[in-house]
């Protein structure tokens, strides 16, 4: 753990999750340029960061569902709007 510096106060000290980092930490971080991949920089150079672009990419949309329906959902975790659209898929009108 961390000491804290004398001129930070404690209350701002514990209300950060990162404290700053000390000037001999900053001294001995290599520059990122040794750390990062040669192909990070490469994509950056040429704009590809994020995600790949999706053949089909998905719409936002309202839609309205009962709240009991939509808190069960919800209640299965991360991922609950991608099982409504599975759900949605299967019963596709042919």
């Amino acid at each position: 753990m961390q000491n804290k510096p004398d001129h930070i106060s404690q209350a701002d000290w514990d209300s950060v999750d990162s404290p700053p980092l000390t000037d001999e930490q900053l001294a001995s971080m290599r520059p990122a340029r040794e750390v990062l991949p040669t192909a990070f920089w490469k994509a950056l150079e040429e704009g590809r960061v994020g995600r790949p672009k999706a053949d089909a990419p998905k719409k936002a949309v309202t839609i309205r569902l009962d709240p009991d329906l939509l808190h069960a959902f919800k209640a299965t975790g991360a991922g609950w709007q991608t099982r409504i659209n599975a759900i949605l898929r299967q019963h596709m009108p042919k």
